[in-house]
């Protein structure tokens, strides 16, 4: 069982990494109004952030991206709150940083736990969205770093490496875009301060929150726009290049086939003009050599060379 509580004046954190079926039950028991829909979200992923806004809590499910470095691609991991009147639950896998430090840091400091508990569960609620939030600047300040380096060597790197960076890149950018709009409305509804149990005084902290994230779904579109180019830019340079290669093996192709004409008639085993003279050989060789020449000369002219 890992569910972990940290206390401050009146206010509880409670946190809970990777609940089982004991932390659900003892989470019942510590509030035994939550509803049985909601503490079944617990366990179970939630595909979209929503908010579910009961008499004496609010439950938000959020979702933040985490880098998994082994497939090239921002992850999302779901956050879920309960907000409550002296108390806030966070349940998460623990794989996010923000999380982890934050509880690391409460759990050792008598002054971080003053800092992030002493002005109540709402501000204690909006630190952790708020870290979270920032959270996502570092990725794509990392998108950006990859793009620009991808900008700096498509037109003199290898074909293949270049189309395949830019499909990660561009697999990696569709996922922060798809995580980070999908987390705007629920920051705005939350700015509304609509709720009974935010306090009014919030709507200006999560305002700041939801310009953040404007912030950051601008930045992750103008993305999706520039790799999507880049993109274009590298399909096309391919497409150039085995153009030339079409090219230089038409021209190759189109050469061969008077020499190959010409060998297969004297191939054949029939009397043919030359056939008795000492430099037969020699003078259809030349005559060859000097027709390539000629279709060289003429492709030359025309521009096809």
């Amino acid at each position: 069982m890992v569910l972990h509580t940290i206390v401050y004046g009146r206010v509880t954190w409670v946190n809970i990494v990777y609940p089982t079926p004991a932390d659900i039950e003892e989470l019942r028991e510590m509030f035994p109004y939550i509803h049985p829909l909601n503490l079944e979200d617990l366990r179970s992923p939630t595909e979209r952030p929503k908010i579910d806004v009961q008499d004496q809590y609010l439950f938000v499910t959020m979702h933040f991206p985490q880098f998994d470095h082994r497939q090239s691609l921002s992850r999302a991991r779901e956050v879920d709150f309960i907000i409550g009147r002296g108390y806030v639950v966070t349940v998460h896998d623990n794989l996010l940083k923000p999380m982890q430090t934050l509880y690391t840091l409460c759990d050792q400091s008598e002054a971080q736990r003053q800092r992030l508990l002493a002005r109540g569960a709402n501000h204690a609620f909006y630190v952790m969205i708020d870290m979270l939030v920032d959270y996502v600047q570092p990725i794509l300040r990392k998108v950006d770093s990859n793009i620009r380096e991808v900008e700096e060597t498509i037109f003199s790197s290898d074909g293949r490496s270049i189309i395949q960076q830019i499909g990660l890149i561009r697999r990696d950018v569709i996922a922060l875009r798809r995580i980070i709009r999908q987390q705007v409305p629920i920051i705005e509804q939350l700015e509304r301060s609509e709720y009974p149990i935010l306090r009014e005084d919030m709507e200006e902290y999560f305002g700041d929150i939801a310009d953040h994230l404007h912030r950051e779904r601008d930045i992750i579109d103008e993305n999706y726009e520039v790799i999507n180019s880049l993109a274009d830019t590298a399909n096309t340079l391919a497409t150039y290049r085995v153009n030339e290669v079409m090219r230089i093996l038409t021209v190759m192709s189109v050469l061969m086939l008077p020499l190959t004409l010409i060998s297969s008639i004297y191939g054949m085993n029939i009397t043919l003009p030359l056939a008795e003279h000492p430099d037969s050989f020699l003078i259809v060789a030349l005559t060859m050599i000097g027709i390539a020449v000629a279709m060289l000369l003429f492709f030359r002219r025309r521009g096809w060379l």
